[in-house]
C-alpha cells in the first residue's frame, strides 16, 4: 500500500524546488515572481501549521472577553462594536492581552521575519496559542 504525501510535504517540495533550483537560474521579473511564489508557499505552510491553533486561542479569549460565543468573524465584529461604542478600551487588560496575542499570531504566519515582530518577541510579548498571560 502506498501512502500519499501530505499537503505539507508537497508544499515543501515545491517550495524547495522553486527557491533552490528555479529561482537561482532566473533573472529580472521571472526571478522576482519565483521569490513571490516561494514566499506564498512558505506563508501557506505557516497557515497550515499555526492557523488552527491561533484561531482556537483567539476564539477562546474573545468568548471570555465578550461573554458570548460565535465564529471568529462574529466575535471580531462584536469586539469592534464594543471598542467603537466605548464599552471596551485600551485600559482593559484583557483586551490588550488579546490584541497583543492576536497581533503576534498574525505576524507569526504572515511576516515572521518582520523586525517589529522580532522586537516584540524580545520584549516578551506573548505568543498566540501560548496560554500564559
Amino acid at each position: 500500500m502506498q501512502d500519499k504525501p501530505d499537503i505539507a510535504d508537497l508544499m515543501q517540495a515545491v517550495h524547495d524546488f522553486i527557491t533552490l533550483e528555479v529561482s537561482p537560474a532566473l533573472t529580472g521579473h521571472a526571478a522576482f515572481s519565483a521569490r513571490v511564489a516561494g514566499n506564498v508557499l512558505a506563508l501557506m505552510q505557516r497557515e497550515i501549521d499555526l492557523g488552527p491553533r491561533h484561531r482556537s486561542a483567539s476564539i477562546a479569549r474573545l468568548e471570555i472577553l465578550l461573554g458570548t460565543s460565535g465564529t471568529l468573524e462574529e466575535l471580531n465584529h462584536a469586539l469592534c462594536e464594543k471598542i467603537a461604542d466605548g464599552t471596551l478600551g485600551l485600559d482593559n487588560d484583557n483586551l490588550m492581552a488579546h490584541l497583543k496575542r492576536a497581533t503576534m499570531g498574525k505576524l507569526a504566519i504572515d511576516q515572521p521575519n518582520y523586525a517589529g515582530y522580532k522586537t516584540a518577541q524580545m520584549h516578551g510579548w506573548p505568543e498566540e496559542g501560548n496560554n500564559e498571560k
